[in-house]
């Protein structure tokens, strides 16, 4: 048998392991010690993956769920962002002002739009608008933000590569004894 020396340092052991006749293994055995590291086997390696990338996703809500709890917090807003957060599929978040400035976005925002968060913050969302965004549907936009009433539309966005990206937008008017700011969800569909 070949001499083994690195066998504790190995990331595929279960597979040489495996490959090994008889022999070899018996030799081999009496060398092998049990790791006190967390391992994942490789055949469920998938699995896990899956896994991570929904413990991502709610790490990343809950960052996202703190932020605007501050600004909830200072405003006195009634409305649950939690259930908002956690209920409704996005990608990017906007916080406005009644105006329709930016106040904050989230990291989302700037991977789906490829603006910083400095270059959004004190625009207006409609910087993201471009030669082939509908002008019927801004004006549906405008008409539904002064019913103040959460709704969904959606708009061709431009990037900041000027591509474009049909966006999915679910804007929620945040309330305290009236409406002082408006959450906008944001997610592509196409």
């Amino acid at each position: 048998m070949k001499n083994y020396k690195a066998i504790d340092s190995m990331k595929s052991l279960d597979i040489f392991i495996n490959s090994l006749n008889d022999v070899d293994y018996t030799v081999l055995k009496k060398e092998l010690k049990s790791s006190k590291e967390n391992t994942i086997n490789l055949l469920s390696l998938d699995i896990h993956l899956q896994s991570f990338n929904s413990i991502l996703q709610n790490a990343s809500i809950k960052k996202d769920l703190s932020n605007l709890s501050l600004f909830a917090k200072k405003l006195k807003w009634k409305n649950n962002l939690d259930n908002i957060l956690n209920k409704n599929p996005f990608e990017a978040i906007i916080l406005t002002d009644i105006n329709r400035t930016i106040l904050w976005v989230n990291d989302g925002f700037s991977t789906m739009t490829g603006f910083s968060k400095k270059e959004a913050i004190n625009n207006k969302p409609s910087f993201l608008q471009g030669r082939t965004t509908s002008s019927e549907t801004k004006e549906r936009i405008r008409k539904k933000l002064q019913l103040n009433q959460n709704f969904k539309e959606v708009i061709i966005n431009h990037r900041k590569d000027n591509t474009t990206y049909k966006c999915e937008l679910h804007i929620f008017p945040l309330l305290s004894a009236t409406t002082t700011h408006f959450l906008a969800l944001e997610r592509r569909i196409a």
